[in-house]
């Protein structure tokens, strides 16, 4: 037996333990087990050490910890809620959304998100529109700032944003910034010591190490909360670029909300648990963190998922949405990669006759994750579903309306990195008039955007079908 033949007989070997191990550690994932697999089988040994930065679950120990006061209180509030479904004994300031109240239970179950009623929702469609509001508030901040985003770039926009900040700390507000280490990488350690010098509290979310095996695992909210009585969600994150500012991309078609009510205390709470996680400092309850006010009657639920759970919940309060529909469900969404449960829910919908409307960028932002995106377009329009393709700059939102009078927007895409990898957080809406304007924006898109037919469809390139089929394999681990 030559040297040769003994080295490929010892990776060989070793390849099917580390494919055993893969096995055993991906059990609740059967496509990213074989994706995996195959990876391995491609770069062998060095695959594995691929899979261990890039696709390793991570821990289901609470990485997230609030104080065990406050958490006791928010699970009484929880039990109480759910007691007044159970018993119908629940109120709604609007009697049709009554209609939806197992979507709310779920989330309550799942996620201990709360219902509130008394919300004010401004929808933000423009970049310069919602960062001008968002810096308004901000100025006339009196006692504290808290912000999460995934990105945030040294720039024109990320300039401004600093030089607020650092302006308010000056003047004894609290200001905690929270960014993603991965997302916002090219930060620079100069901004962040300017803020920091002015009394600027940044930190960063699974900060990178000689080896982070979290690295895969991104923090993709954004969350801005002022003073406990104003808060913003959605998908826009900060830098030139999301004002249109980007040659590549050329308009930023994304949405947001400017919330008032109680929802603002469910963003409050989320933040303090991711920036609890991050940062050496703890924040405890205290009632200057919660400071809501009635501004209006919508109702909504703030719901977070992440890799740390065992329940996709964001995903699975999209399937029990889309399984509500009775007319239409009209999606927006920069990456379409929906897992079995989600592709199925949508493709019965619109074999039942549901209007299923799926609206996508016309230009890659990740080349894999755009042609996967079409292949599992072409699947729904064999449904019976439409697409289309935007096509006035690129389309960031990640919005779900289903049948003009529940909505949800907020950072989760209709991909499984979202549903599977990212910590993500939505608003869930129960407003017909809002959910009207998300609607409208929608048609406005439609304008704005090509119809992909089931005839154009299938005259790609045979080069297209092969990057489709390629990245469809791969969508696992993308």
């Amino acid at each position: 037996m030559t040297l040769t033949t003994i080295l490929l007989s010892i990776i060989l070997i070793v390849n099917i333990i580390l494919g055993i191990s893969i096995v055993f550690l991906e059990r609740k994932n059967a496509s990213s087990t074989w994706a995996w697999l195959m990876v391995l089988l491609f770069v062998p040994i060095a695959g594995f050490f691929l899979y261990l930065i890039f696709g390793k679950p991570i821990s289901n120990g609470r990485i997230f910890v609030w104080d065990t006061k406050s958490r006791l209180g928010l699970k009484a509030a929880v039990q109480g809620q759910l007691r007044e479904i159970e018993d119908d004994k629940l109120e709604y300031s609007d009697e049709d959304m009554k209609r939806y109240q197992s979507l709310i239970y779920l989330n309550l179950r799942t996620d201990n998100s709360l219902y509130s009623q008394n919300n004010d929702v401004d929808i933000l469609l423009d970049g310069k529109e919602k960062f001008d509001r968002l810096l308004q508030d901000m100025r006339r901040a009196k006692d504290h700032i808290h912000l999460i985003y995934y990105i945030v770039r040294n720039d024109e926009l990320g300039t401004k944003l600093a030089d607020v900040l650092i302006k308010k700390a000056n003047e004894g507000v609290t200001v905690r910034f929270l960014v993603d280490a991965m997302g916002s990488r090219r930060l620079g350690k100069k901004y962040k010591k300017r803020l920091r010098a002015a009394g600027v509290q940044i930190e960063e979310f699974f900060p990178a190490k000689v080896i982070n095996f979290k690295i895969n695992y991104r923090n993709h909210r954004k969350l801005a909360i002022i003073d406990g009585k104003v808060g913003y969600i959605g998908g826009f994150n900060i830098g030139d670029e999301y004002l249109g500012k980007d040659k590549k991309f050329g308009y930023w078609r994304d949405t947001h909300l400017r919330v008032k009510g109680s929802a603002v205390e469910s963003m409050q709470t989320r933040f303090i648990l991711d920036w609890n996680q991050a940062s050496k400092e703890e924040i405890l309850y205290e009632d200057r963190y919660y400071q809501s006010e009635r501004a209006g009657n919508a109702g909504m639920q703030i719901v977070s998922s992440g890799p740390d759970q065992q329940l996709e919940q964001i995903k699975n309060g999209y399937i029990k949405m889309i399984m509500e529909a009775k007319e239409s469900i009209y999606i927006q969404t920069p990456y379409f990669i929906p897992d079995e449960s989600v592709r199925d829910a949508l493709q019965i919908a619109a074999l039942s006759g549901v209007d299923v409307k799926v609206m996508i960028p016309n230009k890659p932002d990740h080349p894999f994750v755009y042609w996967a995106t079409l292949s599992h377009s072409g699947d729904l329009l064999q449904a019976g579903g439409e697409v289309y393709i935007y096509q006035n700059g690129f389309l960031h939102a990640k919005t779900l309306i289903v049948d003009g009078k529940i909505s949800t927007v907020g950072t989760a895409n209709i991909d499984m990195r979202s549903f599977q990898l990212n910590f993500e957080v939505n608003a869930f809406i129960y407003d017909k008039e809002i959910t009207q304007e998300l609607l409208q924006a929608f048609n406005d898109d439609i304008r704005r955007s090509t119809q992909m037919t089931k005839k154009l469809y299938e005259k790609r390139s045979i080069g297209i079908r092969i990057k489709e089929s390629v990245s469809r394999l791969l969508s696992p681990v993308l």
